[in-house]
């Protein structure tokens, strides 16, 4: 729960912006159905029950899959990547627009899109820290892992990122506070149809055996 006092909540930029190079399945892996439903779908449900702002950074690929998944989110559309207009898009733009679009928060949690088993407690218990630290991390036993929030402090330098290498130079540059969550989710992302069938597979399982195969 977020304290009383942050009238300015920060807002949730959720990233669903990358080409999924990696899914060589049928379709873009964020339009894959995972118990019951798409992954963009379930990821934005999360964000969406913090109640805090959310702003999608998304491709014009999938601008009609964002709008079908949440007609009430606002959402930044970039040109799909190797366009001329997009020299160096990646991970790095894609903040950097998400942040400009929202530029009055009091800061941002960069939720990756492919991360669907990160849970609505995880998103506020990180937002909850970011007014004591500039950066705040999710962590799960010790492993950090996501959202990664940022205080409105580093507005400027969240700006200022390009390419594909996304916010690894400012956290190198700043003490980061890890928040120890019980929550596996932080850690599995979906960039697979393997990373895609174990989490399929999960369901009735326990996440954190999940994870272990996950990471080894």
């Amino acid at each position: 729960m977020l304290p009383p006092a942050m009238r300015n909540p920060p807002t949730i930029v959720v990233v669903a912006a990358g080409q999924g190079s990696r899914f060589h399945g049928a379709g873009h892996k964020l339009t894959q159905r995972l118990h019951g439903d798409s992954i963009l779908s379930i990821t934005l449900g999360h964000a969406m029950a913090t109640r805090l702002p959310v702003f999608i950074v998304t491709t014009a690929t999938l601008a009609q899959t964002v709008r079908d998944a949440s007609a009430k989110s606002r959402f930044v559309v970039l040109p799909d990547a190797g366009s001329p207009d997009v020299p160096e898009a990646g991970m790095g733009t894609s903040i950097a627009a998400g942040v400009r679009a929202s530029a009055d928060a009091s800061g941002w949690l960069i939720l990756p899109a492919d991360m669907p088993l990160i849970q609505t407690t995880t998103l506020l218990a990180v937002a909850a820290q970011l007014p004591r630290h500039p950066v705040v991390f999710a962590r799960y036993r010790g492993q950090r892992g996501h959202p990664v929030g940022f205080s409105a402090a580093l507005r400027a330098e969240l700006l200022g990122l390009t390419g594909d290498e996304g916010a690894r130079s400012i956290l190198l540059r700043h003490s980061a506070h890890g928040v120890e969550i019980d929550d596996p989710g932080v850690l599995i992302d979906i960039d697979t149809e393997a990373d895609l069938a174990r989490v399929r597979e999960s369901r009735g399982q326990r996440i954190a055996e999940l994870v272990e195969r996950h990471c080894s």
